[in-house]
């Protein structure tokens, strides 16, 4: 559906929500996953010519009766369009759905973003697209039941820690060669420069400046959000900000060096443990802004033709893979679970074992589970090497574990509709039993996405070649279909009742 000030022809078959003039999100069009879109759906044209041209892997081109589509996959996030206007892109977990609840939508997968976000472990948060999600501040929060869009949302969570830091000063060294003498008397460039001109000096000085790198990375990064800042919302210590001088063109094309070199000036700042951890934050939130945001190339097939339509400045463009945020969200949330079950169990993330070798022992094909719970037998020190998991888990799963446990759990998680239990198909059931025979682990999940408490679990029977039953005790796991509910970020409760006794 579309609402928008100008009188134009009710669309109800793309589904796209804008807002009216006078409501907090006017500026916002609002879509989802799954949905396609035409020039119709936009209120100027060139929008829809421009993200045509752009061939952002978010979307696929189609040409359907005449006209050409957009059709939106597997991610969420936002678009600043030329127009001005902001593209928000949210998910749907049943394409056959036509109804989605928009405030409900937004609310759950800002929840989403900030457990992401806000996440203590910094080791291995890596989703596509934001090159690391994980860098953004552990202090934000998700906002209150006021279901923003995500623009808004993000904005709010960029401001909320600007506005109590203010721009860092520094000592920084500047050299000279003048009429008089300032500071420290550099004697060996005093003799290569000034032997013929003895009434000048090279000296060097210390000025206070607060024109340091992280600073000017946290500039760049509140001009990217300057459009969707209203003057009337723009909070006056932001003021403080307008002297700071933004990164050059050149400067924005070698962005990971400047972020290197401002996390450098930082360390060696003379602050207080909380103010330079919050300078910090800004900068890796700044970064990773900016570092999404440069559409002259953006996900074009060929990025040499962004070279003759270069933009003046960065636009805000944030896109995440929907498939790989729900895996890590699910991961992080049910390892907690683990975690307050019992400290015996050790998660791990995404840990590679080699599953098939030839005769001379050379790997051939390996397996790497969303997450492996490993169970310990004895308790002490079951914490010391959680991160050590962690920081390794692209390693060898066998390489992290010790003799006297076991595998207790292997889940796989999957970002897909499941109506029933007969929907699961063959490649997730195959790769159930392969996990169930690798690892010989007490029970194997499927993890998929509900929206409310209704789903239960389901446990799935093997049956043999000869019609009868595996037997569950002659080493094989129980296999299950697990619904996580996107609403409470849970799975559900009778289930982890029953983890207590296993």
């Amino acid at each position: 559906m579309i609402n928008s000030d100008r009188k134009s022809p009710r669309i109800t078959s793309n589904n796209i929500n804008r807002r009216d003039i006078g409501a907090p999100d006017t500026n916002v069009i609002t879509v989802f996953e799954h949905q396609r879109l035409t020039a119709d759906s936009f209120l100027q044209i060139a929008d829809f010519h421009w993200l045509m041209a752009q061939e952002f892997s978010v979307f696929s081109i189609k040409r359907q009766q005449g006209q050409w589509q957009l059709k939106v996959g597997h991610y969420i996030g936002i678009i600043l369009l030329p127009s001005g206007m902001v593209l928000e892109i949210l998910p749907k977990l049943n394409p056959s759905i036509q109804d989605s609840n928009l405030a409900q939508t937004r609310q759950w997968v800002q929840g989403m973003m900030s457990d992401l976000i806000g996440h203590s472990d910094r080791t291995r948060n890596k989703l596509p697209h934001t090159k690391n999600l994980g860098q953004i501040s552990t202090q934000l929060t998700s906002l209150p039941i006021a279901a923003l869009p995500l623009s808004d949302w993000l904005v709010t969570q960029f401001l909320q820690r600007l506005t109590q830091h203010q721009p860092t000063k520094h000592y920084q060294s500047q050299t000279h060669n003048q009429a008089s003498l300032q500071g420290r008397l550099l004697i060996k460039e005093q003799l290569r420069h000034n032997s013929m001109q003895p009434h000048k000096f090279v000296c060097e000085s210390s000025v206070l400046s607060q024109d340091m790198l992280g600073n000017r990375l946290i500039k760049s990064a509140l001009m990217l959000l300057s459009p969707l800042l209203g003057q009337s919302t723009t909070p006056k210590s932001l003021q403080a900000w307008q002297s700071i001088s933004m990164l050059s063109q050149h400067e924005m094309q070698r962005l990971d060096s400047m972020y290197h070199q401002a996390k450098q000036q930082l360390a060696v700042l003379p602050l207080h443990v909380q103010k330079l951890q919050t300078m910090q934050q800004l900068v890796d939130l700044a970064y990773w802004l900016l570092q999404q945001s440069n559409t002259e190339t953006g996900h074009m097939i060929e990025p040499s033709k962004a070279s003759k339509h270069k933009q003046a400045s960065p636009r805000l463009c944030l896109l995440i893979d929907m498939n790989q945020a729900f895996e890590q969200w699910v991961s992080q949330r049910i390892a907690a679970m683990f975690n307050q079950i019992s400290p015996n169990y050790r998660p791990l993330y995404q840990a590679q074992s080699v599953w098939l070798s030839d005769t001379e022992g050379q790997a051939c094909l390996s397996i790497r589970p969303d997450l492996l719970i490993y169970k310990t037998e004895i308790d002490n020190d079951t914490h010391a090497d959680t991160h050590t998991h962690q920081d390794q888990y692209n390693t060898e799963a066998a390489s992290h574990i010790n003799a006297s446990g076991s595998y207790s759990h292997v889940i796989d998680i999957k970002w897909k509709h499941l109506s029933h239990a007969a929907s699961i198909s063959a490649s997730d059931a195959y790769q159930l039993t392969s996990y169930a025979q690798a690892y010989q682990a007490d029970q194997v999940w499927l993890v998929y996405p509900v929206q409310g408490d209704e789903r239960q679990q389901i446990a799935l029977s093997q049956r043999s070649l000869n019609g009868q039953d595996i037997d569950n005790n002659m080493n094989s796991a129980q296999l299950w279909l697990i619904p996580f509910n996107v609403f409470t970020g849970t799975i559900n409760e009778c289930l982890c009742s029953a983890l207590n006794r296993v």
